[in-house]
């Protein structure tokens, strides 16, 4: 049995955390949360040391470790600007580390903890449970037997994801571009992570819409070229979806290639294989990390060369 922390644990996604920490048999030793809304922890740990203040959480595990108990991970579920701080916290604790999506903001944060991380000897992982989709994962087996046949083939693709906030999502920290790297970081990471693992490195980024609410641009790929906006917007989901909160739609080659479900147990399935000495790592996460980075710093260009259909709805 191996033993946790938990850095967020009252955000949305440390459920997931919780859930994988259970159902691959381990323990949560200590959590830590500045809101104390956490009586998730009695369906899952309730004998879980809980801290409101860093500081005393920091004093919490540095006694563990003088002691011989010291953590051997720990969570983080922390806004995405928090993430790198957090990752050293882990690592110079002596835990490795698993971290939430986006893991870092900026590529050369990953610079940065790869050193960290060859002098501590602990691992920084990331969750990127698109990888372990059945149906990206068959897609992807389906891709590379064609590119056996055809190895300059380019695949055309649109790429839509929509999904619904309400007024409280501007008011939280991840409202805040410079702490949650905006709409492209904060819902798109894992589409554009998933996008590279299938069809390879990126060559071309351009953006052509961004607002607080949606942003839609083209990302040209070894094997892609990809159309794609991103919107938390409900007014944006098409009238013909009986769903108003959720859409996700990816078009390869005039084919849509449906994922609506099989997401409830990747988390456990990214644990598992952590914990089986395999797991997504600094290097894995590079490409998705640059990607977003570019488009955040990327003036957008208007309804020029090729765009989503969405964009010209919202540039109308």
């Amino acid at each position: 049995m191996k033993t946790f922390g938990i850095i967020g644990v009252a955000g949305y996604i440390a459920k997931k955390h919780l859930q994988a920490i259970k159902d691959t048999q381990n323990s949560l030793v200590c959590a830590l949360d500045k809101n104390d809304s956490v009586g998730i922890l009695d369906s899952y740990f309730p004998e879980a040391d809980f801290f409101i203040e860093f500081e005393r959480f920091d004093r919490h595990i540095n006694k563990l470790k003088r002691k011989q108990q010291g953590l051997d991970f720990i969570s983080i579920c922390s806004p995405n600007y928090l993430h790198d701080s957090h990752i050293r916290f882990a690592l110079h604790n002596g835990a490795n580390a698993i971290c939430e999506k986006p893991l870092v903001l900026n590529p050369w944060n990953i610079d940065s903890l790869s050193d960290i991380e060859a002098e501590s000897g602990k691992k920084v992982y990331n969750i990127l449970q698109l990888r372990l989709h059945p149906s990206i994962l068959k897609l992807k087996a389906k891709v590379q037997n064609e590119l056996q046949n055809n190895p300059n083939k380019v695949y055309d693709i649109t790429l839509t994801y929509l999904t619904s906030r309400g007024k409280w999502y501007f008011v939280s920290w991840k409202g805040d571009e410079s702490k949650s790297g905006g709409i492209a970081t904060n819902i798109g990471v894992h589409f554009f992570d998933m996008l590279c693992f299938i069809f390879g490195t990126p060559k071309k980024s351009s953006v052509h819409t961004s607002k607080p609410d949606c942003i839609g641009g083209y990302l040209e790929l070894k094997h892609a070229r990809v159309r794609w906006f991103l919107s938390i917007n409900p007014a944006h989901i098409p009238p013909n979806i009986t769903d108003k909160k959720t859409y996700r739609s990816i078009i390869i080659d005039n084919e849509e290639i449906e994922f609506s479900d099989g997401f409830t147990d990747l988390h456990t399935k990214s644990y598992q294989d952590i914990l089986d000495g395999k797991g997504f790592g600094l290097e894995d996460a590079r490409m998705c990390i640059q990607i977003i980075h570019d488009i955040r710093n990327t003036q957008p260009i208007g309804l020029v060369g090729d765009y989503h259909p969405l964009c010209q709805k919202v540039l109308a």
